[in-house]
């Protein structure tokens, strides 16, 4: 059902933690971050949100990103965490784990590569 243009939607509970514990030498990453100065709504999905508004939401929120000075190191924190809810690194929640299956496959090709090499060796 879609909601009148007039009731503001419902903005889901935000994880209390976007940022995450990990710092260097010029501080934690995430200080950084354009999506600071922006709504953490155009990054998290509202209560029930009509697909063509979650849509034109996750497309505002990845334009947020692309212009991020630290898009990757955002990326590879939502993975590593794994994120499970909204934007992170110009990647919705559902391309992440697109991202994390290509990866454990390749890691799994990778292993089995090394084992036929290790035992072609020893042969």
């Amino acid at each position: 059902m879609l909601q009148q243009p007039h009731q503001p939607l419902q903005v889901a509970a935000v994880p209390t933690q976007r940022t995450p514990a990990r710092e260097d030498e010029a501080g934690p990453w995430h200080s950084e971050a354009v999506c600071r100065r922006d709504e953490a709504g155009l990054f998290f999905a509202p209560s029930k949100e009509p697909t063509a508004a979650r849509l034109s939401r996750e497309e505002s929120a990845k334009r947020v990103c692309a212009r991020c000075p630290v898009m990757i190191e955002c990326q590879e924190h939502a993975l590593v965490q794994p994120e499970p809810y909204g934007v992170w690194g110009g990647l919705t929640a559902a391309e992440r784990r697109v991202v994390l299956a290509r990866r454990r496959r390749r890691e799994m090709e990778l292993k089995a590569a090394a084992s036929a090499g290790h035992i072609a060796a020893a042969g």
